[in-house]
């Protein structure tokens, strides 16, 4: 049965560009991501793949010169950062900041608090609890300042606790696989594909075929010069993987 929710697209492009200190990056891209529906954005190094999950979150260093975003009925050019987180839209950086002086966990419980105000800290407790033995980690992790001291893999886990606890409608992933081991890598796919509902989707950007074998997208898109270049089955994927991108100037 087609509701009114599932017929509602979760993310829409419309022939967007963009640029940073006037260079532009995105050229006329155009995408579409449905509920439920996990994507995977792959392409060369420059090829506008995170500047593409910057615009979408709203960072300030991008300039959109022409094209719309929807998430669902809204317009996202029209709304602040904090506006987009609220509406459901969660970022994983590729390079998360360290923040001194603030545990992960205070971090985690103000923007949950930020959400739902009538959260009580009881019912987060349990919850962070849940969310950690997700990631093969105990409370001792949530305690550190946000972070400070973690190697590259406790950065992505800490990201990826971010994603379980606060349940976006929409993650956008940008290289949360890159410098982890297998078995951390299969600890964050496994978390990723926990969330999988008609409530949640996700934009995977990523160079590593091996976290696409795990989270298994429903479209893969190629993007080349700014612009989506081609877009189908996970068979895109061995492609890439047998070919490179050398194909894309054939």
């Amino acid at each position: 049965m087609n509701t009114l929710t599932e017929q509602k697209k979760v993310l829409r492009i419309e022939n967007l560009s963009a640029s940073t200190n006037e260079k532009k990056i995105l050229e006329g891209l155009s995408l579409e991501v449905k509920p439920g529906e996990i994507h995977a954005l792959m392409g060369p190094n420059g090829s506008g793949k995170s500047t593409l999950s910057y615009v979408i979150a709203g960072h300030p260093k991008y300039k959109v010169e022409t094209g719309r975003i929807f998430f669902g009925e809204k317009e996202l050019l029209t709304l602040s950062p904090a506006e987009r987180s609220k509406e459901g839209i969660f970022l994983a950086f590729q390079y998360p900041m360290e923040v001194a002086g603030l545990s992960l966990s205070q971090f985690l419980f103000a923007s949950l608090k930020a959400r739902n105000q009538n959260l009580s800290p009881v019912e987060y407790s349990k919850e962070l609890k849940t969310a950690l033995a997700k990631i093969g980690k105990d409370a001792s992790f949530a305690s550190r300042h946000l972070n400070v001291g973690f190697s590259g893999g406790e950065k992505k886990r800490a990201e990826i606790l971010q994603l379980l606890m606060l349940k976006p409608q929409l993650a956008i992933l940008d290289e949360t696989d890159s410098g982890l081991d297998v078995d951390a890598l299969q600890v964050v796919a496994d978390a990723i594909n926990s969330l999988r509902s008609p409530e949640f989707s996700a934009l995977v950007i990523t160079h590593y075929p091996k976290m696409l074998e795990l989270l298994k997208p429903d479209v893969v898109h190629i993007i080349a010069n700014g612009k989506i270049v081609l877009s189908g089955s996970p068979e895109l994927i061995k492609k890439v993987e047998n070919e490179g991108y050398g194909w894309l100037e054939k």
